[in-house]
């Protein structure tokens, strides 16, 4: 298991909102919740690129800080469904922003991520 070596700064807003969002997936899958996607196999159809592996550990993550809830289902095969937790909803405006910000400024950004993915 990881074990950091320097305890993050818990001092400021934006380094606490890095410490809960930290993971390429995280918002992804706090929207794709938002929007129904509920359950694990629906999450990876959403994000084929993601390991399952990779998905369970940021969904456990996002759970550990209380942004989303994790429903298991006593039945066979088990069910396990995630919806947002109240404090998870307040995050939907904020990637909402976020992701229209990154919408009106989609040819700039494209730009300046493959000037530097170029030798």
């Amino acid at each position: 298991m990881y074990e950091r070596k320097i305890l993050p700064n818990l001092n400021c807003g934006l380094d606490l909102i890095g410490e809960v969002l930290y993971g390429k997936w995280k918002i992804r899958l706090l929207w794709f919740i938002n929007q129904g996607h509920q359950r694990p196999s629906e999450l990876q159809r959403k994000i084929p690129d993601a390991s399952r592996r990779v998905l369970n550990i940021q969904l456990k993550e996002l759970e550990e800080h209380d942004l989303i809830k994790r429903k298991v289902y006593a039945v066979v095969p088990p069910k396990v469904e995630y919806s947002l937790t109240e404090f998870g909803k307040t995050l939907i405006p904020v990637i909402s922003v976020l992701g229209n910000w990154g919408d009106d400024n989609q040819e700039k950004l494209r730009s300046v991520i493959l000037k530097r993915l170029t030798p």
